[in-house]
């Protein structure tokens, strides 16, 4: 079993900062991409970021320079540090990982059941 947990959600006031966590943990060969995503009140789920073992990442329009993502490979454990919040960034975020039981197997995609953000106004 692979388990993905997420934590550091909560309420901020706008302008403020947050950083989520997402530990990934079970029978693990190898994590690839790691990434972020967000679902708003009555809105389809979007990608915030991805980060791959290599260290390169992708961030959507609507966070870069505010949004840093970040990983421990040792742990397989990835980091969402979001300064200057804002409203329309209140979602339930969730992480995602592609990841590797074993050597002779190709990745299967895991999700952790997600960690709410409140920016208030």
């Amino acid at each position: 079993q692979v388990q993905l947990v997420e934590s550091g959600g909560g309420l901020v006031q706008a302008g403020g900062s947050l950083r989520l966590s997402c530990a990934a943990s079970g029978s693990i060969f190898r994590v690839n991409v790691m990434g972020w995503y967000r679902q708003a009140p009555g809105k389809q789920r979007e990608l915030v970021t991805t980060i791959t073992s290599s260290g390169s990442t992708n961030y959507a329009d609507s966070v870069k320079g505010r949004f840093t993502i970040s990983r421990d490979n040792a742990k397989n454990t990835v980091y969402l540090q979001m300064n200057s919040l804002k409203p329309e960034d209140t979602a339930v975020y969730y992480c995602n990982a592609d990841i590797q039981r074993t050597a002779t197997y190709y990745g299967m995609d895991y999700w952790g059941k997600g960690t709410l953000v409140t920016v208030s106004s």
